[in-house]
């Protein structure tokens, strides 16, 4: 019977790109014994109970083969009608070209990018592992599951899945398989163009267990190996299965032509035919196939309905652990957290990243399923809980995680881990990194993934690093990725608001930007009540002030510089805090005059940056101070000065123009 469910699975799948004109018809044809043999035999799964905290997850990496992944959530009972189907790519649809896990019943994860997927699989079984850890007891394992990966030659070409296949071969996540769709093709060609490394004595050498010669066309050899891959509860497993891409198209069969363009109507008809399906039938189900799932479905449902008969009795036997179980699931906070935060005392002058590892931590002692880390800058980026152990191989009840220096897989690893659902997770790295994990900072947006990211180090004044450490562009690009809350926070008062509205913000990701420079406390007129708003009025000085100084970060002290210096001049001066532009711009047009004033009154931005996005806020008259070049290496108050971060210099270009 999975033979005959793969069969459908290829007509199913040649039939949607064909339709939509456009899609990846290889893949799905020849993983669809793989599939069959997951969905219809070996996955722990409830289509009725898609968000089953237990259920086993399959990631497909191989994102552009989300046909296999549709026909198999159709066939099986997920929500997503033949109706979707056949709408494959189309606007509106739940099939998009790749799978978004907001859009369509049973995908776990947005896949496409290639890597991606085979990370956010090492998170999850990652989650798995700590969350087993904490809430499993003696009599009842209520997280007991398995996180299987599909990946294909391109997936094992990223340097990601490199990154991410060493760290789960550290800590030893036995419950996470994958299986490697090892075809031999890629879209230029074969693979013997470029990659013909031992993919197989690579992951050995990560500390995974491989299974290797396995024919992923022959059901019972790929049976075997996932319960080969089963039986060693210590190291992650990799199941090479060697496949024929487009199985069953007599002539695109092997071929790269068949991997991203339809096959052609006379080609899928000659491949029915071949498989055994009605040639002139497209969207073709049997009857057979239908029974077999309807059949299944009962023993889906029965292994959810046990599962929930134990969890029950766990609940009534662990009424605390439930508690926390609810709390975590809801990603609840304590209802005295803001308070007990902005209570806590904290010395100036002192740097933004080490006000932050003084909030986080008294987030941690209350927020118990707040886990984190860092790419190997813990002590740089004080994000270290001291009171709490780290997560490694075999102890996964710590608080800490060690990323090592791999911030793409970082990045990835911790968006699976949210994912799973049940933990929050903060990740961290100096800010001009970011940039070697901004394809995975986008995906946590798109998924709307409640992801914090502590970057620190956050501008030119880092000083002697140099250019190749100062971020100049990076608080920028981050602002233009869309659902990415980004808040720069000017000092230790501002830092505890922005923790808050990151613990607070479960609708996407936030980043969180802090300085390795002391700032001082900055002296405000009003209460932080407005600061939720993404800026507000430091100092008023009346109602039509002359000049209304911006900036966010670091620039506000020198802002209250400049604007002392101003008001010598007799200038009336407006002090602006921006700790979250785009918050800003999203308020009231009401809101964004009363704190920016008139129309005609001279603007000035200070940002230790490029300048680009602040034209937003700018009128017609005005002063900006940035950085649109690279830095320099030298002390960072040399560099800072040098680049026209100088109180007195500002105000007397701000005179000459108004003058």
């Amino acid at each position: 019977m999975i033979k005959d469910i793969a069969n459908i699975v290829r007509g199913l799948s040649a039939d949607a790109v064909e339709a939509a004109g456009s899609g990846h018809p290889g893949m799905p044809m020849g993983c669809a014994e793989i599939g069959a043999l997951l969905y219809g035999r070996i996955l722990k799964h409830d289509p009725d109970h898609p968000e089953w905290p237990d259920r086993d997850r399959f990631v497909l990496s191989a994102g552009h083969g989300s046909m296999l992944l549709y026909s198999l959530l159709h066939l099986s009972g997920y929500d997503l009608s033949l109706k979707e189907i056949k709408n494959f790519r189309q606007w509106g649809s739940k099939t998009p070209g790749h799978p978004e896990v907001e859009l369509t019943e049973g995908v776990e994860t947005t896949t496409g990018p290639l890597g991606q997927g085979f990370a956010n699989a090492v998170g999850m079984a990652l989650a798995e592992r700590i969350m087993a850890d904490k809430y499993n007891t003696e009599d009842k394992k209520i997280i007991d599951h398995y996180t299987y990966s599909l990946a294909g030659d391109g997936c094992m070409m990223e340097g990601l899945t490199s990154e991410a296949a060493s760290l789960a071969g550290h800590l030893g996540l036995g419950k996470l398989i994958t299986i490697y769709d090892d075809n031999n093709i890629s879209i230029a060609g074969s693979t013997e163009l470029a990659f013909t490394e031992s993919v197989a004595d690579r992951f050995k050498a990560f500390g995974w267990h491989v299974i290797e010669n396995v024919d992923g066309h022959k059901v019972k050899e790929v049976e075997k190996a996932i319960k080969e891959a089963k039986s060693v509860p210590d190291k992650p497993s990799m199941i090479m299965a060697q496949t024929h891409i487009a199985y069953g198209a007599p002539n695109l069969q092997d071929t790269s032509a068949a991997h991203g363009a339809p096959l052609g109507e006379d080609e899928i008809k000659a491949a029915k035919k071949k498989l055994g399906l009605p040639e002139d039938e497209k969207f073709y189900i049997s009857e057979e196939v239908k029974d077999y799932f309807k059949e299944k479905k009962e023993d889906f449902s029965h292994k959810y309905r046990k599962w929930k008969q134990k969890f029950d009795l766990w609940s009534e036997n662990n009424p605390e652990l439930r508690k926390k179980w609810d709390q975590a699931r809801n990603l609840e906070l304590p209802k005295d957290l803001e308070d007990k935060i902005n209570d806590l005392e904290i010395e100036t002058p002192i740097a933004t990243r080490k006000a932050s590892g003084a909030v986080l931590k008294s987030i941690a002692d209350r927020v118990d399923y707040l886990v984190g880390g860092s790419a190997d800058l813990a002590p740089s980026t004080k994000t270290y809980l001291e009171k709490y152990e780290e997560i490694q191989k075999g102890k996964y009840g710590g608080r800490n995680l060690r990323f090592g220096v791999r911030e793409h897989a970082m990045g990835s690893v911790v968006n699976g881990m949210t994912l799973h659902q049940g933990l929050r997770v903060f990740n961290a790295t100096f800010l001009v990194f970011s940039d070697y994990m901004r394809p995975s900072i986008r995906l946590a947006a798109l998924m709307e993934q409640p992801v914090i990211y502590v970057f620190t180090h956050d501008s030119i004044a880092i000083g002697e690093d140099g250019p190749t450490h100062q971020p100049v562009e990076h608080v920028e690009s981050l602002r233009l990725i869309p659902n990415l809350k980004v808040i720069r926070p000017a000092d230790e008062q501002e830092v505890k608001k922005a923790w808050l509205t990151a613990m607070k913000n479960t609708e996407g990701p936030t980043a969180l930007i802090f300085t390795r420079q002391n700032l001082p406390h900055i002296k405000k007129e009003r209460s932080l009540n407005n600061f939720f708003k993404g800026a507000y009025i430091v100092r008023k000085a009346g109602d039509d002030p002359e000049v209304v100084l911006l900036a966010s970060g670091s620039e506000v002290s020198l802002a209250a510089e400049v604007a002392e210096h101003l008001e010598e001049e007799g200038k009336q001066t407006r002090i602006v805090s921006v700790p979250d532009r785009d918050e800003f711009l999203s308020r009231s047009s009401q809101y964004q005059q009363k704190i920016l004033g008139a129309e005609d009154n001279f603007r000035v931005v200070l940002e230790a940056g490029v300048k680009d996005g602040w034209y937003q806020i700018l009128g017609n008259r005005n002063h900006v101070v940035s950085v649109d070049q690279f830095g320099s290496s030298a002390p960072g108050a040399k560099v800072y000065e040098e680049y026209g971060f100088k109180a007195q210099k500002i105000a007397a270009d701000i005179m000459k123009k108004i003058k």
